[in-house]
């Protein structure tokens, strides 16, 4: 396979190698690495008809050196046995998760994209329910599983604002599945996410599913606004996705860039606060807001156009952290030898 690696999009490509791992009996079997793309399962498997399934979303990074990085790989690992745990799954031993990873990320190192090119290497670990059940209760048998393709850089303008609508659906019920990454809440937001593209904006943000009044997710990504007192404030709720990216720019933030960190209430009406703001996930590291479309107003923060300086130091932090360029803070970063 030619791949042109300055022109990959965000899509599936079928690599050479997957990990695959089944639950029977009340434990986990050794895995193995497959070539086999397809999963055989049962017709009455859980995770068709109840949604008894999560994954993951991790990228590796090929360094100058021709070495290659993964990034807080751990921190994945804890948060799938979350959402394993909500959804009354087996947990996945860290130590077998981030073996897989490497694992998967090694048969196919051919796919690695070349340091420079702005293109990773993205790793889907996914944990679904299996067997013959079909009532309404938890699988006896499960499947853990791990797949990658090389994918391109989400901004092929480079870090370029774009706009966001206030959606009147809610991204998940409150007390709900809102803070684990399973299937479900993505599902909810397909349509929502269709009128937004329609009204020709990036995305929609969902506000909390109680009140209405605050900001909880962009899309399927994370929120964060700098105000004017230099002060990196993201939502903080039970319902939001526990974003990897977001608690790394919390750090980054306040012991590289000397802001104050604070994860806490983002009211609608106080957006004139905020100088800048964006979005953040494994996908688009930092996706810059220009704007948001409320019920009655257009709210521009830096630019419709231009990145503000924070934004932008924000995301060189992250980037040249993840590619290896600068120092990492302890246990960021995966070598994979």
């Amino acid at each position: 396979m030619t791949i042109d690696w300055n022109n990959l999009g965000f899509e599936y490509i079928k690599t050479p190698y997957r990990f695959l791992a089944k639950w029977t009996d009340g434990a986990w079997n050794k895995g193995e690495l497959t070539e086999d793309n397809t999963l055989h399962i049962s017709e009455s498997s859980p995770a068709l008809h109840y949604g008894q399934q999560c994954f993951e979303g991790l990228k590796a990074y090929g360094r100058k050196d021709g070495g290659i990085n993964l990034f807080r790989v751990d921190e994945n690992s804890k948060r799938m046995n979350r959402s394993a745990q909500r959804l009354r799954m087996p947990q996945v031993p860290q130590e077998m998760f981030i073996q897989a990873v490497k694992d998967v990320v090694k048969a196919n190192r051919e796919f690695v994209p070349p340091y420079g090119t702005g293109a990773t290497l993205y790793v889907r670990p996914l944990l679904i329910g299996v067997g013959d059940t079909i009532g309404v209760h938890p699988a006896d048998e499960f499947i853990f599983t791990v797949f990658c393709m090389p994918v391109g850089p989400y901004f092929k303008g480079g870090l370029t604002p774009t706009n966001f609508i206030v959606s009147d659906y809610d991204r998940a019920a409150p007390n709900g599945t809102g803070a684990a990454k399973v299937g479900g809440n993505y599902a909810a937001s397909l349509l929502p996410g269709e009128e937004a593209h329609e009204k020709n904006f990036s995305d929609c943000i969902y506000l909390d599913p109680e009140t209405h009044t605050k900001i909880e997710e962009v899309g399927s990504a994370n929120f964060f606004g700098i105000t004017k007192d230099n002060e990196f404030i993201t939502p903080k709720s039970p319902s939001i996705l526990p974003s990897i990216t977001k608690y790394s720019l919390l750090h980054l933030a306040e012991h590289t860039l000397g802001l104050k960190a604070i994860e806490g209430d983002v009211y609608l009406n106080d957006l004139d606060k905020f100088v800048e703001a964006g979005a953040c996930g494994t996908a688009a590291v930092i996706s810059p807001i220009g704007g948001i479309q409320t019920h009655d107003d257009f709210h521009v923060f830096y630019s419709e156009t231009e990145v503000g300086p924070v934004t932008k130091a924000l995301y060189e932090e992250l980037v040249g952290i993840q590619y290896g360029d600068r120092p990492a803070p302890e246990g960021w970063i995966f070598d994979v030898k």
